[in-house]
Order: structure tokens, then sequence, then C-alpha cells
């Protein structure tokens, strides 16, 4: 009933005292118009949404570059986890607020922070020392080591790889996806 009210009401200019050749005229330009506004409407947020997936991914490239390590998606730390029991994943988030309400099992936690972090500074790792990672992560050099932390955007896992790159461990990856892609692909998570 709605859409045959507001049909009568767009073609009432047709009854005003117009020439005919001109309500014609406006009606084909409208409808010629109308295609045009709704891709904008349509189409914009698709453009938008581009240009943001462009800039996280130009972010994850460099990031990757300048931490040295490898890149691992969902499918490959899924397959990874059945096939390699020495394989260590490490949470980067915090305790609290994420890892004890979700994981991703056997995962370990350590919490990096999300600006990057060149420098040591035991105030953004959760008091915990450099030493005490070390410790986490083992002797073992060419262990494979995964850290993940909520979603690509979050640096918290760069900074963690990174600094298992510079300690010297050879075999690093970061799952840029984490918990939320994990969780996206329908894989079980844990809790404490």
């Amino acid at each position: 009933m709605i859409q045959n009210k507001a049909s009568l009401h767009s073609l009432s200019f047709l009854r005003t005292g117009r020439s005919s050749s001109l309500n014609i005229l406006i009606l084909a330009s409208a409808l010629l118009t109308l295609p045009f506004s709704a891709n904008a409407g349509l189409f914009g947020g698709k453009f938008k949404a581009e240009v943001e997936t462009e800039q996280v991914a130009i972010k994850l490239h460099n990031e990757t570059l300048a931490g040295d390590y490898l890149l691992i998606d969902t499918n490959g730390l899924k397959t990874l986890i059945e096939q390699d029991t020495d394989v260590m994943i490490v949470d980067a988030m915090p305790f609290k607020d994420s890892y004890k309400k979700e994981h991703i099992p056997s995962a370990k936690q350590f919490e990096f922070p999300i600006p990057n972090m060149p420098e040591w500074d035991s105030a953004l790792t959760d008091q915990q020392s450099v030493e005490d990672f070390t410790q986490l992560l083992g002797e073992n050099k060419s262990k494979t080591l995964v850290f993940y932390c909520g979603f690509v955007k979050c640096s918290r896992s760069h900074n963690a790889a990174a600094w298992a790159v510079k300690l010297g461990y050879t075999n690093v990856y970061r799952y840029p996806g984490g918990i939320f892609a994990w969780k996206g692909a329908g894989f079980k998570t844990s809790s404490l």
C-alpha cells in the first residue's frame, strides 16, 4: 500500500500544468539519475572498505618485513597444530581481559603492547622481562613459534614475533587473523 502511494505521489507531477514533453524529460532524467545515485549508496561503503583493507594489508606487510618473521593463515595454523606436536603458540593479548576468557587451545600467554616496542619495556609486558619471555620460549632456537593476538589490525603479535626473532629464534610465525579468524573458521577455543 505504501509503494502505491509513493508511486502515485512521484507521478503526480505529470498532472500539473507542464507540457507533456517537459514531464517526459523530467521523468527520463530522474530514471537515468537513479541508478547512479543508487550505485553510489550501494558501492560507496564497499570502496571505503577497500581503502581500509589496503591500509591494513600494507601495515601488515611492513611489519612483517621489519620483524623478519613469516605469516601463517588460519588453515595453515590448524594443520600445523595437527601435524607438529612441538609447535608453541603464544597469545600476545592481556591475560585477564582476553586470554583467560578465550584462546586457541594449547596457547601460552605473554602480553605485548599494541604500539611498536623496539626496546624492551616491562611496563608494557605486564611487568615481565625479556628473560621471562626467553624462558617461556625455551632453549630450542629452531622450535616453531606462532604468535597471535585479536585480529589483523592488532600488532601485539607483531611485537611478540619480532622480539622472538631478535632473540635468535629462527622458525617464527605471526598468525595475523588471531582469535577472530580462528573463531570465524569455526574452530574451538579454550578458556580458564
